[in-house]
């Protein structure tokens, strides 16, 4: 007979005996009422399953002291690289998760067990869960696209959120960067009432987060010796003679000056946000109903808005053509720098200039997201069987609105670098005497920074308005019981349907689309899937309190889904848990799992991509050896080329091309774990887990970045060359740079295969208590033994773990440890966050000077040659809080995070800032908060 719904504080309840790892937990009691565990549908009173989770309670992530739950959960070990608000050029915005660095596609998030809403490119932004509403976290370190559907490869987070609250809660926050620069502040209140047949909570968020520029931090501010951010485009602007097919400048005394990059060109880096900005006002409210003693309702509803902001250098406007008849042409004799440079007058090719009078590109996001959930839960018996059912339906909607301040339209550059002349008036126009352009401002695009006034500049220059709109229904159902009893328990399983429509478009503004703006170009997008899908679960006991066999069980699922896009699959799962002794767990499963395409994956429209890469046919890649300099002269490309542009890896003149692919299949899985819980009796308060893991991805949907496409034509098999040689092409004759990459096409395709596995580790103590108060600490560790991945089945196996890609860095060690202690009404927690060290390929010439003198092993040789390396040490960040419980009900917490300010390691292969965004900017972080309860 069942005792009763279970009430959510019980649920709440269990969360101190999660601690940090769920596996880890002290025994609960055997006549608790039975929950549902992340990775299962099956409700039982045992919360610790065959498959390894991790959890973080609400005072855990209050204790780490950030404004977002994204920063909580980007620090765990079982994350990699995933989008955060340092990421500045090629940012939105939005943070998520990457379980086992595989990608945030392939991380599935929750919210309350149900789909959280994501973007079109399948990600989930973390920032639209405000911190005020979160009870706990709970990570699933195992694929579980049998329970939840696609997109659970890597693992799952699920954000519990509170229920059942009464009373009401009040938070401030405010924090800083050492600097004096990076400002945050966060503000919430929480009200919520009740009685016993339902509750009502309803809650408002407020958080603010100011900037970093680049130029604050002397890593990221650029210029030598490694100039980062440098750029070959700066002004006075540069231009290419038809007549010597030779670059030139104008000096200061507007005298011809042949173009030279590293002392002509311009130092970006200051100009850009190191750490971008945002707002964010959140509105939530959660009720629940009994209707009856076994039928309730539940409702939740949240309303997210954030405002984001990304800031880059003034634009870069190249390749233009000066008319012969223009005011500002030095060859135009009747023009303002007369005829220096000789001959006839005549069209100046080439054009580049930084347009700093701008004030650059700004790129803002006002994205607001709305979501509900309505849904019935209860049981019913069937003779002595109790079964618990519930159905509902999600509501997701994200609209997004972004304006983009500091492009230029074409049409009207060109009219502005077309004929112009003196008037009578004293004014330079646009045109001939006698048919003046209206409305047109010339240009002088060869002066120095201010020669392009602010009437010329408001011509040329136009606000570009894009939109966006995601929307996710689904509507399920589920029922869980036992079965039939068996000698070793009761049989019990849970099954489901769900049916799920997911839309989305995007409408970039009209000149963008047209091809018409300075700005990288796209198209629209627009498209739609559905889909059905059914499940069936089973838990089945085998032995219980026997000698070698206090427990062992079996759990099975399979999940059929039906998509109307590429059509069906059906993945299962098989699980164990065997206790061969009350204080062990061995546990081991084995699961299938895929990944749809998304909306982006098969409908976006081509965009436009300035991309930075090395091009190995240049003299200064030192690649150009072998098979790399046989296709190299094959192609006709000067053995002295050089790539345009400064430092090692250079952004292209010209855009090159993203593409989806409305062909694609889905990814497909296959992950295995086994491992163990030990809770020895002999030492109370004492838990360590250990888990092995292994996860083996075929037919991944994977663009492939441009320096990979060329490195795969240039030095790959035979396979790889068919594959990626024909998705470019050079121009030899390109205006002052003869036989540059021009175009370049990134397409999506189903050919990437990859293999990563690894080891987790949680360990747990709570020391007995002593007359200085309770101590406790937590040690969670992921070590990741192989991270492979092939480019087709074919190529060649890339090992990467311990490695630095540019913004991919994959750590063989990432490690967490706090310690706790409580005495009364203080408490204090000092934190360790650990980073192991990467090597990165030097981007100079292996015996070269520069390699010599910046990268810590330039004499690397392997069997194809000379491969110099760098090192990046590791990192061990320290956080610290001290707190305190007040007379009148509140808590004031101040903190440091990254204490000893440590710096992040340089890199040389980081595209931006010489460090990658996954460490914490350098600085220390203070912070104070304060919690009232009423």
């Amino acid at each position: 007979m069942r005792v009763g719904m279970l009430p959510a504080g019980i649920a709440i309840a269990l969360a101190p005996a999660f601690a940090v790892a769920q596996e880890g937990g002290e025994q609960q009691a055997t006549t608790l009422d039975r929950i549902e565990v992340t990775g299962s549908r099956i409700k039982r009173a045992d919360v610790e399953t065959s498959q390894p989770i991790f959890t973080l309670s609400r005072a855990e992530i209050q204790k780490q002291g950030v404004t977002s739950v994204a920063d909580v959960l980007q620090r765990i070990s079982t994350n990699g690289a995933a989008l955060n608000t340092t990421f500045n050029n090629g940012g939105d915005g939005s943070a998520g998760i990457s379980l086992r660095n595989l990608g945030e596609g392939r991380t599935l998030v929750l919210v309350n067990g149900r789909r959280w809403t994501q973007g079109l490119g399948g990600s989930v932004d973390l920032n639209t869960i405000p911190a005020a509403m979160i009870e706990r976290v709970e990570v699933l370190k195992d694929g579980a696209s049998t329970i939840y559907g696609s997109d659970a490869i890597a693992g799952v987070v699920n954000i519990i959120t509170r229920s059942n609250f009464e009373g009401a809660e009040a938070g401030a926050y405010i924090g800083q960067y050492s600097q004096g620069d990076g400002t945050r502040e966060a503000y919430d209140f929480t009200i919520g009432t009740g009685n016993d047949r339902g509750n009502v909570m309803i809650g408002a968020s407020y958080v603010k987060e100011d900037a970093v520029m680049a130029g604050d931090r002397s890593i990221s501010a650029g210029g030598p010796p490694f100039f980062g951010g440098q750029s070959g485009t700066g002004f006075p602007g540069s231009f290419v003679d038809p007549t010597s097919d030779t670059r030139y400048i104008l000096d200061g005394n507007g005298q011809p000056v042949e173009y030279v990059s590293s002392v002509h060109g311009y130092n970006t880096a200051p100009d850009n946000y190191l750490l971008t900005p945002q707002e964010r006002t959140s509105l939530f409210a959660q009720a629940n109903y009994d209707i009856t003693d076994n039928f309730r309702f539940k409702t939740e509803m949240l309303y997210n808005e954030r405002i984001s902001e990304q800031l880059l250098a003034a634009m870069p406007v190249t390749g233009l053509t000066l008319s012969a008849d223009s005011y500002y042409n030095p060859t135009n004799p009747d023009g303002l720098y007369g005829n220096v440079l000789g001959g006839t007058a005549r069209d100046l090719i080439g054009v580049n200039r930084r347009f700093q009078e701008s004030g650059g590109r700004s790129f803002n996001q006002n994205v607001k997201n709305w979501h509900f959930y309505g849904g019935f839960e209860g049981y019913f018996e069937i003779g002595d069987r109790t079964f618990d059912w519930d159905t509902g339906y999600r509501y997701d909607r994200t609209d997004e609105n972004d304006l983009t301040y500091g492009l230029f339209n074409l049409a009207n550059l060109e009219s502005a670098y077309g004929p112009s002349f003196l008037d009578t008036d004293g004014v330079v126009k646009c045109g001939t005497p006698g048919d003046v352009i209206a409305g047109c401002v010339p240009v002088n695009a060869l002066g120095p920074n201010g020669a392009i006034s602010p009437e010329a500049i408001d011509y040329t220059a136009f606000t570009a308005h894009d939109s966006s709109r995601v929307t996710s229904k689904s509507y399920y159902a589920n029922i869980s019981g036992d079965i039939v009893d068996l000698p070793a328990g009761a049989l019990a399983f849970a099954a489901g349907y769900e049916h799920r429509t997911e839309s989305g478009q995007y409408d970039p503004d009209a000149f963008i689309a047209a091809g018409l703006s300075t700005g990288n170009g796209s198209k629209p997008t627009s498209g739609s899937y559905k889909l059905d899908e059914y499940y069936l679960e089973l838990a089945v006991p085998v032995l219980a309190d026997l000698p070698g066999a206090k427990l062992l069980d079996f759990s099975l699922a399979t999940r059929y889904s039906d998509f109307s896009n590429f059509g069906n699959t059906l993945n299962s799962k098989f699980g164990f848990r065997w206790k061969p002794i009350d204080d062990l767990m061995v546990r081991g499963n084995w699961s299938e799992g895929f990944r749809a395409p998304t909306i982006n994956n098969l409908y976006a429209g081509d965009s436009d991509s300035f991309e930075s890469y090395i091009d190995p046919c240049s003299t200064h890649s030192g690649l150009r050896t072998g098979q790399v300099a046989a296709l190299c002269d094959a192609q006709g490309v000067p053995t002295d080329f050089e790539q345009p542009g400064d430092g090692s890896s250079r952004q292209t003149l010209e855009p090159f091309t993203w593409s989806s692919n409305e062909q694609l299949q889905p990814e497909t899985s296959t992950t295995r774990t086994l491992g163990f819980v030990y809770n020895p009796s002999w030492l109370e308060g004492f838990d360590i887990s250990l888990d092995w893991w292994k996860i083996e991805i075929e037919n991944a949907i994977s663009r492939p970045e441009a320096q990979f496409i060329l490195d795969k034509c240039y030095a790959g098999t035979p396979g790889e060359q068919a594959i990626y040689c024909g998705l470019f092409s050079r121009d030899p004759n390109y205006p002052g740079d003869n036989y540059i990459i021009t175009q370049l096409e990134m397409p999506l395709l189903n050919l990437a295969e990859y293999t990563v596995e690894g080891w987790d580790m949680t360990v747990n103590y709570k020391f007995p208590e002593t007359s200085f108060g309770k101590f406790a600490i937590t040690w969670d560790s992921t070590y990741t033994s192989n991270w492979a991945t092939k480019a087709t089945a074919d190529s060649i196996e890339e090992q990467r773990q311990g490695l630095y890609l540019p913004q991919d860095p994959y750590w063989r060690i990432k490690s967490n440890m706090y310690l706790d202690w409580t005495l009364g009404d203080w408490g204090a927690t000092w934190g360790m966050r650990y980073k192991s060290g990467l090597d990165e390929s030097c981007p100079y010439a292996g015996g070269s000077a520069d390699a010599e003198a910046y990268c810590s092993d330039p004499g690397r040789v392997t069997a194809d040659g000379p491969a110099p390396r760098n090192y990046l040490g590791a990192v061990t960040y320290h956080d610290v809080q001290v707190r305190y419980n007040t007379p009148w009900n509140a808590t004031v917490s101040v903190g440091a995070n990254n204490v000893f300010d440590k710096e992040p390691p340089l890199s040389l292969r980081a595209p931006y800032n010489q460090f990658d965004p996954q460490y914490d900017l350098p600085g220390a972080y203070y912070y104070i908060q304060y919690r009232q309860r009423f």
